[in-house]
């Protein structure tokens, strides 16, 4: 059985932005960029902590990479790999996701029991 847990609407997600979502004790943050959707964890690799400057805004000012709020570090949109700053290397936790009657939504699947 495959469980569907809607997070946000495509229309909330406008080109060349991004949105944090709270799922119970889950951050995720979703990005569209260049007509793509991604999803990733809200955790700096380095420090573990939350990675947007201000609610919403998670990428740098020319929109090109995720920057990490507190140490600078530059995560590509892509892939979530670090190129700069103390976990370069790293990378960010990519969310697997589905796109449900245009809702970006988590797809679980979940064991039966008997």
């Amino acid at each position: 059985m495959t469980t569907i847990t809607p997070l946000i609407l495509i229309s909330e997600l406008p080109e060349n932005s991004t949105k944090g979502i709270k799922l119970g004790e889950r951050n995720l943050f979703a990005v569209n960029h260049q007509g793509k959707l991604y999803l990733y964890e809200n955790r700096c690799p380095h420090k573990g902590i939350p990675l947007e400057w201000m609610p919403d805004t998670f990428l740098d000012v020319e929109k090109q990479f995720i920057q990490c709020a507190t140490h600078g570090a530059l995560f590509t949109i892509d892939e979530g790999l670090c190129i700069a700053g103390p976990c370069t290397g790293a990378t960010l936790t990519s969310i697997e996701f589905v796109i449900i009657e245009g809702q970006i939504c988590l797809a679980s699947a979940s064991e039966t029991h008997r």
